[in-house]
């Protein structure tokens, strides 16, 4: 590959230098407060692991298998299916889960360490450490590292914000006023601000909803009602074609750093972002500063759209074996799909591609956003190599439709009428059926537990771990006394 660019090289700095970044960053009004302590200690230089041969299987592999894991789970991109391989991983490895005391930790607020259901500040060392946050959060890196190793693999997965902002609306259109209030979603983007006020009720589903699950600040000028930001004013400049999920051929990709430059300094012989602090909050700057900022945090960022590429260079980079990132999706929509493939713009109608072109134009913030981490992705699957990656993907979906037909009545996910058995039945939210998994009869025990896992939705699975780390006490105690009682 070629020379690393400045945001690559944010990830390689030492401690010293990213703290005189950070230092710099918090006076903006970013608030994350990430001086020193462990946000020093966990930052590794971006690089794979050892390369992953799926016919061999991780037995003969000489990497340690990653188990402190830290998933951001961002909205309607997918992230359900990578929750349900985590979820798996952790109940057969038994793995201790950062479990909120319901579903999510206090969304849409920032995470907060106290909202971990037994997270004790004060235990010292008796208390045990969690291995996988992974459920619905605001990120806030100060306070997940209250729960968290510093050694944690920090992971999530974006979405083109066109085909998030169609899902996003059929889903929380009863959650946000400003898509309660449009008759449609061409309407919606037709003329957003006649619906959209910043701040009202669940309107953070309505704008830039990536960028703001990252736990990113925005512009002064989008946080007001009367604002009118244009940090990307030509949508036209933002075109990137996206090949579907599995094309031979490396996407084409617009060099985000030619849309977005950094204004380089020196600090400590590293070249590095200005402070946000010495620029036009208008100009690309900001939004390249917030990027580089999420390139020093994560180690790999997935693309909805290459969902199954994306599972190999996670199983890659864990040391996982194929069997663990291979799963079904999960919380799909009926006739909208999570979007793990991606269609070409001359694929699209005229009226779709006004749409997703307004979208990408109001979603300005998650475009840059999704725009650059697409172009990481395809840099990473560059480094992996191509031919390797497509003869991983192939048996990786092989197997999925094995286990599918093994498992599934039908062998594909189905309307949730046809699902008695409340354990499978997901939770039915939004204006679209939630599809669901019905499984076959027949089955042996030990088939039957890995085939339940594969179909458990997100909400009962989280359920069922709760049960197994925080068993009733109640249930305890009267064993107990039964037991000693003559």
């Amino acid at each position: 590959m070629g020379p690393m660019s400045p945001v690559r090289t944010l990830r390689l700095w030492g401690p010293r230098s990213l703290g005189v970044a950070l230092g710099i960053f918090m006076t903006i009004g970013f608030g994350l407060q990430l001086w020193g302590g462990p946000f020093q200690r966990r930052l590794p230089g971006l690089q794979l692991r050892q390369p992953w041969a799926p016919s061999l299987g991780p037995d003969v592999q000489s990497c340690i298998p990653r188990q402190h894991l830290v998933f951001l789970k961002t909205h309607k991109s997918g992230s359900s299916s990578v929750l349900n391989l985590l979820h798996r991983y952790g109940d057969r490895h038994g793995l201790r889960f950062a479990l909120p005391a319901r579903y999510q930790f206090g969304y849409p607020r920032l995470f907060q360490a106290s909202r971990v259901k037994g997270y004790n500040p004060h235990g010292g060392g008796t208390q045990p450490s969690f291995h996988i946050l992974c459920h619905h959060m605001r990120f806030n890196l100060k306070e997940v590292l209250q729960v968290m190793p510093p050694d944690s693999f920090f992971f999530s997965i974006v979405r083109d914000p066109a085909a998030l902002a169609r899902s996003a609306f059929s889903y929380y259109k009863s959650t946000s006023s400003a898509f309660r209030k449009a008759p449609s979603l061409a309407a919606f983007l037709a003329n957003p601000r006649a619906f959209y006020r910043p701040g009202a009720r669940g309107d953070h589903y309505a704008r830039n909803l990536l960028w703001f699950d990252f736990g990113l600040p925005f512009p002064p000028e989008m946080r007001t009602k009367g604002g009118n930001p244009n940090l990307l004013k030509d949508s036209n400049s933002l075109h990137i074609h996206v090949l579907p999920s599995g094309a031979g051929s490396r996407a084409q990709v617009p060099d985000p750093n030619a849309l977005f430059q950094p204004v380089p300094t020196v600090a400590d012989g590293h070249s590095q972002p200005a402070s946000p602090a010495t620029l036009d909050l208008e100009s690309s700057s900001f939004i390249q500063w917030g990027l580089a900022w999420l390139d020093s945090v994560f180690d790999l960022v997935m693309v909805a759209e290459y969902f199954d590429e994306s599972l190999v260079l996670l199983a890659d980079a864990l040391c996982w074996g194929l069997d663990d990132v291979v799963g079904f999706m999960h919380n799909a929509q009926a006739g909208g799909g999570q979007g793990h493939s991606a269609a070409s713009n001359s694929e699209l109608t005229p009226d779709d591609q006004l749409l997703t072109a307004r979208a990408r134009a109001w979603n300005n913030l998650d475009w840059a956003l999704y725009l650059h981490f697409n172009r990481s992705l395809w840099a990473r699957i560059e480094q992996f190599g191509q031919r390797k990656l497509q003869r991983a993907v192939a048996e990786l979906r092989a197997r999925r439709e094995a286990l599918a037909k093994h498992c599934l009545v039908g062998g594909e996910a189905l309307d949730p009428k046809y699902i008695t058995d409340r354990k499978l039945r997901p939770f039915q939210f939004g204006s679209s059926k939630v599809l669901g998994y019905v499984l076959q009869s027949g089955l042996s025990p030990q088939d039957q537990e890995e085939c339940e896992r594969l179909a458990t939705p997100e909400l009962q699975y989280k359920d069922k771990l709760d049960a197994k780390q925080f068993p009733p006490i109640v249930t305890q105690t009267l064993k107990t006394s039964r037991l000693l009682s003559p």
